[in-house]
């Protein structure tokens, strides 16, 4: 509880799913909550949420792609609490289908969101979290930052890159003894929005993947939230957040490039495409 306790910690993407349950577990861990996301009336509710837990809360529309709108946020956030010690860069959305027929926009809305938003959080944050004496960045990846996925590439593409971002950020932090800490976080199957706020390309059965993800999705946001913040007051390097995500990361492992063929094999039956 101490490491939490009278803390001011930021979350993104805090309208529903693992960044509400982040935001309201927090509150009862003691800390002071600055969260945001597009989603308002989403917000609302996750503000009242943390308000019920007993915590001061402060409530932003944020959309974490305009990297001017999240560095403005920043300064924002420390002029009303004074001080900021922890930021979860958790906001993401994912989009599924194949490489060859997606169109660059949709590639781009899910690295601009996904990979930037964190990289702009971050580095907006990070002159606060120094100052603060006591600092903390968790950035969310995914357990598709571990390994990748036919019609994920965009996604994937995201996920590693903030896996790549946030381990080389936490040696940084630590050769030059900054005073933050830094933790990457690889969530399995969430069961959250993420799935049926997800766009989908035209070979692609939408209604019929979300029914799929939602069967095979192990963890509650709850419970989610409870493993990334036992991690946090551990200054854990990475978390990984449900049993599928700790045995995807064996299989990967140990099975190295030749989960390739396994992956794909898998996916081809499973992920339900549309008839032409």
């Amino acid at each position: 509880m101490s490491y939490f306790s009278d803390k001011v910690a930021v979350v993104t993407g805090a309208a529903s799913g693992i960044g509400r349950a982040l935001s309201v577990e927090l509150a009862r861990r003691g800390a002071k909550l600055a969260i945001s996301d597009i989603d308002v009336e989403g917000l609302a509710e996750t503000k009242r949420l943390v308000e019920a837990a007993g915590a001061q809360v402060k409530a932003d529309r944020l959309n974490v792609a305009e990297e001017q709108a999240v560095f403005l946020y920043a300064d924002e956030v420390k002029a009303h609490f004074g001080v900021v010690h922890q930021v979860y860069n958790n906001a993401g959305i994912a989009f599924l289908g194949d490489f060859e027929k997606s169109a660059i926009k949709d590639i781009e809305r899910v690295v601009d969101i996904d990979f930037w938003g964190v990289v702009y959080g971050t580095k907006a944050f990070l002159p606060h979290l120094i100052a603060s004496g006591d600092g903390h960045v968790v950035n969310v990846s995914s357990v598709f930052g571990l390994f990748a996925v036919p019609s994920q590439s965009a996604y994937n593409a995201a996920k590693f890159a903030v896996r790549g971002f946030t381990e080389a950020l936490r040696q940084e932090m630590r050769a030059a003894r900054r005073p933050v800490k830094v933790t990457t976080v690889h969530p399995g199957g969430i069961k959250t929005n993420i799935v049926n706020n997800a766009q989908f390309d035209e070979d692609y059965d939408g209604a019929a993947t979300m029914r799929l993800f939602q069967r095979f999705a192990l963890t509650t946001p709850e419970r989610a939230a409870n493993i990334i913040l036992n991690a946090v007051g551990r200054n854990r390097a990475r978390v990984l957040v449900g049993p599928d995500a700790k045995f995807l990361d064996l299989f990967v492992r140990v099975t190295g490039s030749w989960y390739q063929g396994a992956v794909e094999f898998v996916t081809k039956r499973a992920i339900p495409k549309n008839r032409s």
